[in-house]
């Protein structure tokens, strides 16, 4: 096991390289320029042409790119030119509410497709199944910022049972910041969580039709026990693979929902930083992304090599 997380490791310093290289380059072919939107529509040239020199941007894209990744590599991603602040101050601010939000609409995507999963694929064609891809089609067709406006409604304005906007920080209170944070982590979710139902699902049916299933029927071993300790452990492969994407997924897509319920987090910050041509606020923020689905990947393929024995010999 040793030697298989080693042959992983050694794989991600040129893939963090190329990663690297990606971010930059994306962040600098983005329409527009930053000194002219920092000098105005209005100024000067030679204004713009000032704060280009200050910015280091009429330098050559290799010595700009080489100088971005030396003072990255030492923990500084510059400063935001907009608010002037930064930009890893900033980052180490908002990513808590970001991961917040993400690791709980993880947890509501386990809570709801490993059981409606399990409730489908066990009883392929019965009722129970075909409820069940009934209610998951349904969640799957439903756009998350449609449901968190309509959960913010229903639960914030019509009910006031939840807050509708705001972030608490759970060393400040954990019951607020949880009680903040209900409604995006179901918006987040509920797609999420149907469309692993339906992977395990299938995924199940497949494996309950092997011989060794049908061996361990045959000896007489409790369907329950079958499931649980034999057929979902090796139904789980894909449906891993699809819960680290979607964490992933979670992680870049709550700039919407950080804007509907008012969330200081990485998201609402990147788009910010869009609509100013914030060069370094963009940068530091799709780095995070980047470093954050690398690392769920080599967690994910870790787990696969405790899961199935054979991975490791790949």
């Amino acid at each position: 096991m040793a030697a298989y997380i080693g042959r992983r490791l050694l794989a991600l310093p040129p893939m963090l390289l190329i990663i690297s290289i990606v971010v930059f380059g994306l962040s600098v072919i983005i329409p527009g320029d930053p000194a002219r939107t920092i000098a105005g529509l209005n100024a000067p040239q030679s204004e713009v042409n000032r704060i280009s020199v200050q910015l280091g941007l009429n330098k050559p894209l290799i010595v700009q790119y080489w100088n971005w990744l030396i003072h990255a590599l030492h923990g500084n991603l510059g400063n935001s030119i907009a608010q002037n602040s930064p930009v890893v101050s900033e980052l180490r601010q908002r990513f808590p509410v970001t991961l917040s939000m993400a690791a709980g609409g993880l947890v509501v995507i386990i809570l709801v497709g490993v059981p409606l999963g399990l409730i489908a694929g066990t009883r392929p064609g019965s009722i129970r199944d075909r409820s069940t891809t009934l209610v998951t089609s349904t969640a799957i067709s439903i756009p998350d910022f449609w449901l968190a406006m309509v959960l913010v409604v229903l639960f914030a304005v019509k009910l006031h049972l939840l807050p509708a906007i705001g972030y608490v920080g759970i060393t400040a209170s954990p019951v607020q910041w949880a009680t903040h944070l209900y409604l995006p982590w179901i918006a987040l979710g509920l797609a999420g969580g149907a469309t692993l139902a339906r992977q395990l699902r299938s995924s199940l049916i497949d494996v309950l039709d092997q011989d060794y299933i049908r061996t361990a029927e045959a000896k007489g071993l409790r369907r329950r026990k079958i499931i649980l300790k034999h057929a979902l452990k090796n139904a789980s492969m894909v449906p891993l693979t699809l819960v680290g994407l979607q964490f992933a997924y979670l992680l870049g897509g709550t700039i919407i929902l950080e804007t509907i319920f008012a969330m200081p987090g990485l998201g609402l910050y990147f788009y910010d930083g869009l609509l100013a041509k914030d060069l370094p606020v963009i940068q530091g923020v799709t780095l995070v992304y980047a470093l954050t689905f690398v690392s769920i990947n080599l967690i994910v393929d870790v787990l696969y090599g405790f899961i199935n024995p054979r991975v490791r010999l790949g």
